[in-house]
Parts: C-alpha cells; sequence; structure tokens
C-alpha cells in the first residue's frame, strides 16, 4: 500500500510541498531586499492551492501573455506580488520588509515541523495497526 493513497498523508505532503515552496521565495525576497523596484513575493494561500488542484485540470502556458503576474513553483503552486507586505517607505520602490519576512519564515518552519511530525505520527499508526509491533 503506497502511503500517498490515504488522504491524510497526500494533504501532509502537500503541506509540505507549499511551506517549502514558501520558504524558497521568502528567500528570495530577503536576496532581493536591497534591488531597487523589487516587490515582495508570496505564494498563494494553501487553500487556493487545493482547491486549483482539485477543481480543475492544471494549467498550461501555451504564450508568454497567459497567467501573467503569477510564476510557477510547482504543480498548482503559484507566486504573486504580496498583496499583504508591509508598507514600505523605501525611495528605490523596493517592497520587502525584513522583518516580516523574518517573522514569515518562522511561521513557515514550524508549520513544516507541525506537518512532518503528524506524517511521521500517521505512518507510526498505520505501521502498528498492521504489524502490532512498534
Amino acid at each position: 500500500m503506497k502511503l500517498e493513497s490515504m488522504s491524510f498523508f497526500r494533504l501532509a505532503s502537500r503541506k509540505m510541498e507549499w511551506l517549502s515552496a514558501r520558504q524558497k521565495v521568502i528567500a528570495e525576497n530577503v536576496a532581493n531586499a536591497d534591488t531597487p523596484g523589487y516587490k515582495a513575493r508570496d505564494v498563494a494561500s494553501f487553500a487556493e492551492t487545493l482547491e486549483s488542484v482539485t477543481t480543475s485540470a492544471p494549467l498550461a502556458r501555451t504564450s508568454s501573455n497567459h497567467i501573467t503576474g503569477t510564476d510557477p513553483v510547482g504543480p498548482g503552486l503559484r507566486v504573486e506580488e504580496d498583496k499583504d507586505a508591509w508598507v514600505s517607505s523605501s525611495i528605490d520602490g523596493n517592497s520587502v520588509v525584513l522583518e516580516q519576512q523574518a517573522i514569515r519564515a518562522t511561521e513557515t518552519t514550524e508549520n513544516y515541523r507541525l506537518a512532518a511530525s503528524l506524517y511521521r505520527k500517521g505512518y507510526e499508526l498505520v505501521t502498528l495497526a498492521v504489524t502490532g509491533i512498534r
């Protein structure tokens, strides 16, 4: 039996993929904190990601004009300009606020640890149910 065939494990895996993509985008924001005109970005919410995966076929980009303002980072994952970025008074037009990115990185790390822990506990539970040995 594949663990991915069970909805709990599929959801936990999807959440960890989303969190990994978000951490990558946060790192890119921090790396571009001094780039003039750079706009902070974030991954579309996890709820939107789940909805897009379950309700529609994956989007195909057949023209450079399609899906403007988004950047695919994985199946069903999109990166877009951060609408919740703190207001920055940067003269050069950069909207990255390092404090906000640090908070998001910490939240993302903690959420990843939680999802990984739940996945591990679920695996232990399935193993115990099948073998009776812990």
